[in-house]
């Protein structure tokens, strides 16, 4: 069975695709999705086989969120798009499949085919973009689109992982790891990442560090990562 998740903000689109699929007795959809937090979400927790992603969605793009899923959680993706042919050539060259909206019956049964054959997970890098200018972020039940220059800190728990902003804490499906590596944030301790914008002052202590932000925060800063945080700013 190939468990895979439809992600498209149209809802019509993305029933429109289910009942296509329905008719392929090996192919299991296991969650749609409508924006990329919701995907992110979806991802982690069901781990597809494949992921039918639209490219054109607001705030957040299809290509957006490749960027944003961790390595490990390689994927097939099949793009849906509404680019005409000439326009999805870029795609062809990195080998991804890829269905022109309103999809045809018998181009999906043809993907699906393909897939059929070789369900090894391609790497999405050559089309991520290497940065995120936005974070995908959920506070109780509202969505929320964060712009990286907000946030000030990043650190994780036992109850996720939580961005401190301007405006106030939220949180975030995204791994410290990932972030780590798509964002300018740096770590400062094992659980936090800090923006180094966001820094005021480095108070020295006999643990180690804290940092106190622009915003009057604190937050840790261990042995381990004391010594490239101070060289950053030209410290000794």
């Amino acid at each position: 069975m190939i468990s895979c998740i439809l992600i498209d903000d149209e809802p019509f689109a993305r029933d429109e695709l289910a009942e296509l699929l329905l008719s392929h007795a090996d192919v299991k959809v296991v969650a749609c999705a409508s924006n990329a937090i919701e995907a992110i979400q979806a991802i982690n927790e069901h781990k597809p086989q494949l992921v039918f992603l639209d490219i054109q969605m607001p705030r957040i793009s299809g290509i957006e969120l490749l960027a944003m899923l961790d390595k490990a959680t390689m994927l097939r993706v099949v793009f849906v798009t509404a680019f005409d042919e000439f326009a999805i050539k870029a795609f062809e060259l990195h080998a991804f499949d890829y269905l022109l909206k309103p999809i045809d019956e018998k181009r999906l049964a043809h993907t699906l085919e393909r897939l059929r054959g070789d369900l090894e997970p391609r790497d999405l890098s050559p089309l991520a973009p290497q940065t995120l200018s936005h974070l995908p972020c959920f506070s109780g039940n509202k969505l929320k689109v964060v712009p990286i220059e907000e946030v000030e800190f990043i650190f994780s728990d036992l109850g996720g992982v939580h961005v401190s902003t301007r405006a106030g804490m939220v949180h975030t499906h995204l791994t410290l790891k990932m972030l780590e590596q798509k964002t300018p944030l740096m770590f400062c301790h094992r659980q936090y990442l800090i923006a180094p914008s966001a820094i005021a002052e480095i108070e020295l202590i006999d643990a180690g560090a804290e940092v106190i932000t622009r915003l009057g925060k604190r937050v840790p800063v261990s042995r381990r990562y004391l010594k490239e945080l101070k060289q950053h700013f030209g410290f000794q």
